[in-house]
Order: C-alpha cells, then sequence, then structure tokens
C-alpha cells in the first residue's frame, strides 16, 4: 500500500468516503507476543476520538491488575476522550485450568458473549476489544457460527478487536485484518518469567 493507497478498489458501489468508514473486524492471532498490546494502542486511538469503548477480558484473571486497564480507566473518566468500560469474564483459565472448575469458566464465557451480543445491538460502544476471546471458541465454550452472524450483523459502525492464539478458522474468514504474530525469540525462552512495565 504505497502512500496509503489500496491496491485496488473493489467495485462495491460505495464512495471512498463510505468505504473508509465502514466497520471493520480486526484478528490479532499467532504465537508471538503483542497480541493483545497491538489491540490496546488501538483503543487508545479510538479514545483519542472520542469513541466509547468497551474491554471485555476473556481469560485473564479478574485478580490481575494489568497496566491498560489501568491507563485506559484513567482516560476513560478524564472527559478528554471516549469512556471506557472495563468488563473481566470469570477469575482467568488459560493458563491455570483448576479441575472441576471448567464449566463455570465455559457460563461464565458464554455470559459474557451474551452480554457483547446485547451491547452490540443497541451500539454501546463504538469499538470493542475481545481479548483473549479466541480461546472460548476453541474450547467449544462459545459457538464460532453465532459469533460470526452476530459480528457481521452488527448495526452502525462498531469496529471489533480480537485477539488471542489458534484464531478459529470462523474468525480468520470473517475479519476484514487478520495480524498473526510469529514468535522469534522470547525471555521465557531463556527462562526468565513476565516482569512489571512488559506483561503487564
Amino acid at each position: 500500500m504505497p502512500q496509503g493507497k489500496p491496491e485496488r478498489v473493489p467495485d462495491d458501489g460505495l464512495t471512498t468516503r463510505q468505504r473508509r468508514a465502514r466497520p471493520l473486524v480486526l484478528l490479532h492471532t499467532g504465537p508471538g507476543k503483542g497480541k493483545s498490546t497491538a489491540a490496546f494502542g488501538l483503543a487508545l486511538r479510538a479514545w483519542n476520538q472520542g469513541w466509547p469503548i468497551g474491554v471485555f477480558q476473556f481469560v485473564k484473571s479478574a485478580k490481575w491488575r494489568v497496566g491498560e486497564e489501568r491507563a485506559l480507566t484513567v482516560l476513560g473518566a478524564s472527559g478528554e476522550g471516549g469512556t471506557v468500560a472495563w468488563h473481566k469474564m470469570g477469575d482467568g483459565w488459560s493458563w491455570v485450568r483448576k479441575p472441576g472448575a471448567e464449566e463455570d469458566h465455559a457460563a461464565d464465557a458464554r455470559e459474557g458473549w451474551e452480554q457483547i451480543k446485547r451491547d452490540l445491538a443497541a451500539e454501546t460502544y463504538r469499538l470493542y476489544v475481545l481479548d483473549e476471546f479466541t480461546y472460548p471458541l476453541t474450547w467449544g465454550w462459545i459457538d464460532a457460527e453465532d459469533v460470526a452472524a452476530a459480528l457481521a450483523a452488527r448495526p452502525g459502525t462498531q469496529h471489533v478487536v480480537i485477539t488471542g492464539r489458534n484464531a478459529h478458522p470462523r474468525l480468520v474468514e470473517i475479519a476484514d485484518l487478520v495480524t498473526e504474530m510469529g514468535k522469534v525469540r522470547h525471555p521465557m525462552d531463556a527462562g526468565q518469567k513476565g516482569q512489571k512495565g512488559i506483561e503487564w
């Protein structure tokens, strides 16, 4: 895309302005670090535009205090840009899955998805960040066809960014932008655990 110009202009009957304003589904997937970080960078841009933002975290523990949550919550309450609502679904279960608790987590994930569908129908937010949303689809807790249908039918100009490894093929199929984060090297490969300011 040299100088911001598309390689081809589709024959869709839309003007350049209409095509430019079309709402998008963005997918950040792959084994590398940076999927959520990129989505929250996008949320900063949306905040600056004055858009209402809804963040739905599906996997990270409600007890974790991630830096992006604090920063975006403070910005959202500042009155300067858009508002920010932060929703945590369940108690965190991607990396530590406790025996016997899986059905509770699945139910939490399903209720989280039902809330997102209600918000999409009501056009509650202009940007939705569905963080780690690929996992409940991969695990079969949320139906991928239901997700595809709801995202395709969303009204207005609502953008949705989805993060997580191993994206379901239906998500890849419906997304307007798919970025796969690759891993060349990670400090954990050398035995170093996550650290403040880098992972949270």
